[in-house]
């Protein structure tokens, strides 16, 4: 079961240490979050909030600059789309 079949999947910290709670069907699974994820996680977060940056840039822009940077992050490899596909795939 990977975590795109999770219906609720969230952190918690008990006693044990930092775990990650999977609810599926019912049933709530806990599995070890190792320091990579978290690393991984903390990665996404920089790229979130990176995107909140352009993305406040974009009203001031004029169509070619929104152009050309559409164009640039397309190129730009490997680019989110690619990695969401990564991911999925497993």
């Amino acid at each position: 079961m990977g975590l795109a079949e999770c219906t609720i999947c969230r952190f918690t910290n008990p006693a044990g240490g930092l775990t990650m709670e999977r609810s599926l069907q019912g049933a709530i699974h806990r599995m070890p979050v190792t320091g990579e994820l978290i690393r991984m996680m903390n990665y996404v977060d920089d790229i979130a909030a990176t995107l909140r940056r352009i993305q406040a840039g974009i009203p001031s822009m004029t169509e070619e600059e929104r152009k050309r940077l559409g164009e640039y992050m397309r190129k730009a490899d490997p680019n989110y789309v690619a990695m969401m596909s990564a991911l999925d795939k497993g």
